[in-house]
């Protein structure tokens, strides 16, 4: 006899040091309601790139994840490029702000702010 069993890929996973900062600025923002949204837009020197905000609500057709107290926020355009991707917080000598780890990227650039997915979409230009 055998169990079969569904594995669920999360959409995006946000680390602690993420969450915990997420949480710090909605809390500055005065938005205890609100969520960090995750996007891809086209652009960046490799033909896509990630942006991030804060948002008051979700749109009608987001996709909605609560994760360590953070409620995250991906538009079902973003979503395609974002599958699997780990959302951190990185402070160092060189920067500090929020990176992206992206199992679809199969190029990126030097700052990894953009990328390229195998299907070679988007339009790359200037972003460093």
């Amino acid at each position: 006899m055998s169990a079969e069993t569904e594995v669920t890929q999360v959409l995006v996973n946000i680390s602690e040091k993420a969450a915990a900062k997420a949480l710090a600025l909605l809390q500055a923002r005065e938005l205890p309601d609100g969520a960090l949204r995750v996007f891809v837009a086209g652009g960046g020197c490799s033909g896509y790139q990630y942006g991030m905000a804060l948002a008051r609500s979700a749109e009608e057709d987001d996709i909605v994840l609560e994760q360590l107290g953070v409620r995250i926020l991906v538009d079902p355009e973003s979503a395609q490029y974002l599958s699997g991707a780990e959302i951190d917080y990185v402070e160092d000598v060189m920067k500090s702000g929020f990176s992206i780890f992206n199992p679809n990227a199969v190029k990126s650039c030097a700052c990894g702010s953009s990328f390229q997915t195998a299907d070679g979409g988007g339009q790359p230009r200037a972003c460093c």
